[in-house]
């Protein structure tokens, strides 16, 4: 005689029932703050027809650079070189492999939390020779306090939004069954191209006056939280 199988335990029900019926909502939040870093891009160059002429050219530029930004002490948190190439340029015409001149670059990345330090820094940035610049662009941090708001400001409003369908059917929330971030993560949206700079590279004579710092206007960031809840309540009297 063969024992039967016990029976696998049933999924809950994904609603209620007349004893305890469900109510399920969705809260959002979004807030607008101020960002808390700026990230520049800044490409180092360097061309010749000698390589070790143009290396050595963009070993000087890229130590300027690094200089420059690391005198700014506590106001940039970050300096990080991202690549670095030396590409020999062939002659567009003739046989063989001519090499008619030699290009170099560096990237590098700045990240700054002084905004009052940022205009003047890029603006002697581009005073540099063959040196581009690129940004900013505006963010908050991974853990800045803007997430944790906005996620409580969700939560909340799903509660308020819940509490208000029950009130409306003449009874009260009974207990919390399931709170989920729709999200899994908080999207964090801004628009990089309102708040993106571009600096064509130049030289600059040595008599010529420094440059006027760029007024750089911070752009306002958004975050967005959104949580699924399901609650129970005490059956209405319908």
């Amino acid at each position: 005689m063969t024992t039967p199988e016990p029976a696998s335990p049933q999924p809950p029900v994904p609603y209620g029932t007349p004893g305890a019926p469900r109510i399920a909502v969705r809260g959002e939040a979004h807030l607008e703050v101020d960002p808390e870093l700026a990230r520049l891009g800044i490409t180092v160059g360097a061309r010749g027809r000698d390589r070790r002429a143009a290396l050595d050219d963009l070993t000087r530029r890229n130590a300027a650079v690094l200089d420059l930004v690391r005198s700014y002490g506590d106001a940039v948190e970050r300096v990080e070189t991202g690549a670095f190439s030396v590409t020999p340029e062939l002659t567009k015409y003739g046989r063989g492999e001519r090499v008619h001149n030699y290009h170099g670059t560096v990237r590098i990345t700045a990240e700054l939390t002084d905004f009052t330090a940022l205009g003047e820094l890029t603006t002697r940035l581009a005073d540099l020779d063959l040196t581009r610049v690129d940004g900013p662009w505006w963010s908050l941090r991974p853990d800045s306090p803007a997430h944790r708001e906005a996620r409580q400001q969700a939560v909340r409003e799903a509660v308020q939004r819940a509490r208000e369908y029950a009130e409306a059917l003449g009874t009260r929330l009974v207990a919390l069954l399931e709170l989920a971030d729709a999200e899994a993560e908080n999207r964090l949206a801004h628009q990089a191209g309102a708040g993106r700079m571009r600096s064509a590279a130049y030289a600059v004579a040595a008599e010529a006056d420094t440059a006027a710092p760029l007024d750089l206007e911070p752009e306002r960031q958004h975050v967005y939280a959104v949580v699924d809840a399901r609650f129970t309540m005490n059956p209405p009297s319908l």
